[in-house]
């Protein structure tokens, strides 16, 4: 608080410098939005919106370790807030912090769902989760396929070498021929099954909405036992009509219930399969 001010006076001038601040960041005057953020914080410190404002005009200027400094010190006036988790995720993987940054996108993502309403991020915070979860899983993959690709060749030179050592006696030719012929095949078939959740395919249609054909982000259930994409069915409420797509039923948003098993079931898939990360 400034001195010589009440509380009050202190913040009303403080939110008058944060739309201030708001009308510079509109005009893209991010130097003069921070300032006026700045001076918004000096006098109600304990505001996680100033914090959050602040360091969106950092984002835009690049400025990663300032979008940090002021998302961490959000996250401690709100451990809520979605913005300053998302933004703190973004600035992390900019520092090449991929585990901590997906982390907190994570955090972001599973704040951010629920009623659908003003400053709804789901889709956005997704789409950077999923290059971040997609960009670990292709550099943890081709590690395992080195890895697994010189294990697989140490184990076929170790086989050939003890099938030479065990030459059969004259007239066991043929059948000893075979039996090291199906060694070989199942050492195959093992290699084959130690990297199938790393092989892409297709995901389930049941972790996909029956609209936008793509895996759940944040999934809601209607009356009818349809699983739906929350932004995606409230969409279609507000612009198409106020029924099930599928069934044709009426249907209210007020109806739509988030799909907790279907929720957890697209997250083990990922775990899995990171792969499916992949945004088209």
């Amino acid at each position: 608080m400034g001195p010589g001010l009440s509380s009050t006076a202190a913040e009303k001038q403080a939110e008058q410098l944060r739309q201030d601040g708001n009308l510079y960041f509109s005009k893209d005057r991010f130097g003069a939005a921070i300032d006026a953020y700045t001076e918004a914080i000096t006098l109600c410190p304990n505001v996680p919106v100033y914090w959050t404002n602040r360091a969106l005009c950092h984002r835009k200027r690049n400025d990663w370790e300032k979008v940090e400094a002021d998302c961490r010190k959000a996250i401690q006036l709100d451990h809520n807030s979605v913005k300053a988790h998302y933004m703190l995720g973004l600035a992390l993987l900019q520092m090449k912090e991929y585990a901590e940054g997906a982390k907190q996108l994570k955090e972001a993502l599973d704040l951010g769902r629920g009623p659908y309403k003003k400053g709804y991020m789901v889709e956005e915070i997704w789409q950077e989760l999923a290059k971040a979860k997609y960009s670990e899983w292709e550099r943890s993959s081709t590690k395992r396929s080195w890895e697994l690709q010189n294990l697989k060749e140490a184990c076929e030179s170790a086989l050939t070498e003890k099938n030479f050592l065990d030459s059969p006696a004259e007239g066991f030719g043929d059948e000893v021929a075979a039996a090291q012929l199906k060694q070989f095949e199942s050492l195959q078939q093992v290699f084959r099954k130690v990297s199938e959740d790393d092989t892409p395919t297709e995901v389930p249609d049941y972790l996909c909405c029956k609209i936008s054909l793509d895996i759940f982000r944040d999934p809601v259930i209607a009356p009818s036992g349809i699983t739906y994409e929350r932004a995606v069915i409230l969409n279609h409420l507000q612009k198409v009509g106020k029924f099930d797509p599928i069934t044709r039923e009426p249907l209210d948003p007020s109806q739509l219930v988030q799909n907790l098993a279907i929720k957890e079931a697209v997250e083990a898939f990922l775990d899995k399969h990171g792969w499916a990360y992949k945004m088209d």
